[in-house]
C-alpha cells in the first residue's frame, strides 16, 4: 500500500453513513423494538417516528431530544422515560469492525474518509462511548450541520468543505433515496444491500483494498 495516492484512485474522499453502513442500523431497530413493547404495528410507527424525527427539527439541531419523544407520546401513545427509548435505540448500533477497518485502510493509502449522517447529538455520544471519530479526517452530522441528506443541497456543501470535485467523492449509504440524491449532485455511490456485494463494488474503485481484507 505504500506510495498509493489519491490520484491514482480517481477517489478523493470516501463518506460513510453510519446506521446501516458503519453500524446495524440502530434507529430502525430500535424503533421496531419499542413498537414491540409498546403492541404497536412495527411498520406504521417506524414510519410515523422517521417523519416525527425531522418534524419537530431534532435531527437538524433545532430541537432537543426531549421534544422528539413528546411527540412520538402524543401521536403513538408509546410509554416510557427518555433514557430508557433512547437505551432501546443506542444499544443497537453495534459497530461493523470489518467496515472500519476499509476505512483506515483507504486513510493508509491517503484517501480522506468521513462519516455522512443523518443523525443527532446520539452520534456524539456514541463516539463517545466507542471512540470511532479518531478514524475519520471529517464528520459531518445533520444535528450540527443544520442540513441533511433530505436536501440535495447538503451534498453540494459537502464536497465545497472537502475542497474537490463530486465526482471525485464517493459516497455509502443503505437509503436509496439518498444515494440518488448524492448522485444527482455528481457524487460517486455505492448503495449498501450487504457486506459481500458491498465489498464488490468498492473493490471496482480500491482493487488493492479489497485484496488484503
Amino acid at each position: 500500500m505504500e506510495g498509493t495516492s489519491r490520484e491514482s484512485y480517481g477517489i478523493d474522499a470516501v463518506l460513510f453513513d453510519f446506521g446501516g453502513v458503519l453500524a446495524e442500523e440502530g434507529f430502525r431497530n430500535g424503533l421496531i423494538a419499542i413498537a414491540r413493547l409498546n403492541k404497536l404495528d412495527e411498520e406504521s410507527f417506524v414510519r410515523i417516528a422517521n417523519d416525527a424525527i425531522h418534524a419537530c427539527g431534532y435531527v437538524l439541531g433545532k430541537a432537543p431530544e426531549s421534544a422528539y419523544w413528546e411527540l412520538l407520546r402524543k401521536t403513538t401513545g408509546i410509554r416510557g422515560d427518555d433514557q430508557s427509548l433512547r437505551n432501546e435505540i443506542l444499544s443497537r448500533f453495534i459497530l461493523r469492525e470489518w467496515m472500519f477497518d476499509i476505512a483506515r485502510k483507504l486513510s493508509d493509502a491517503n484517501i480522506r474518509v468521513g462519516i455522512l449522517s443523518d443523525q443527532t447529538d446520539w452520534l456524539d455520544e456514541l463516539n463517545a462511548r466507542y471512540n470511532f471519530f479518531r478514524w475519520f479526517d471529517y464528520i459531518f452530522n445533520s444535528y450540527h450541520m443544520g442540513k441533511g441528506k433530505k436536501d440535495p443541497t447538503h451534498f453540494e456543501d459537502v464536497v465545497h468543505i472537502l475542497g474537490t470535485e463530486a465526482h471525485k467523492v464517493l459516497f455509502i449509504d443503505d437509503n436509496p433515496g439518498n444515494c440518488e440524491r448524492a448522485a444527482q449532485k455528481g457524487l460517486k455511490v455505492i448503495c449498501y444491500i450487504d457486506r459481500d456485494k458491498f465489498i464488490e463494488e468498492i473493490g471496482k474503485y480500491f482493487p488493492a483494498i479489497v485484496g488484503v481484507l
